[in-house]
């Protein structure tokens, strides 16, 4: 069954999902007795919660003015956003707008101040439901 998609966008949206369904889910030491390379992740996701905190608005107010940072973080997220829509067929953020799930991740950041940003945004599709795991 073809829902609209070309061909293969199947197989690279299930990979995705795995993919990052996995690595959350404590990739480092699963698995992986006698590895010495870490896989190469890259982008916004990377950074810790205190290097996308000190760039986020304090409010939903502030946003419109936020530097450049702040964006890519924003942009960073779409693409996740849409990658993990894309692989599990169904809208991760439940109808919500990108601003408020970036203040969410501020609020996740603060409460976990230990985590990348990748993870507090994961965290937050999690709590809406979206995503199984930790």
């Amino acid at each position: 069954m073809n829902d609209g998609l070309k061909p293969g966008t199947n197989v690279l949206a299930a990979s995705l999902a795995l993919v990052l369904l996995a690595l959350p889910a404590g990739w480092a030491g699963a698995g992986t007795e006698g590895a010495t390379t870490v896989p190469a992740l890259w982008g916004y996701g990377v950074k810790p919660c205190s290097a996308f905190l000190a760039t986020a608005p304090v409010d939903a107010m502030s946003t419109p003015i936020a530097d450049e940072d702040y964006r890519r973080y924003r942009e960073w997220l779409a693409g996740l956003v849409t990658g993990l829509n894309l692989a599990t067929g169904r809208d991760v953020l439940r109808d919500a707008e990108l601003d408020a799930a970036m203040l969410r991740i501020r609020t996740i950041c603060k409460d976990h101040p230990e985590d990348d940003f990748f993870n507090a945004s994961l965290r937050l599709v999690r709590s809406l439901g979206q995503l199984s795991g930790k």
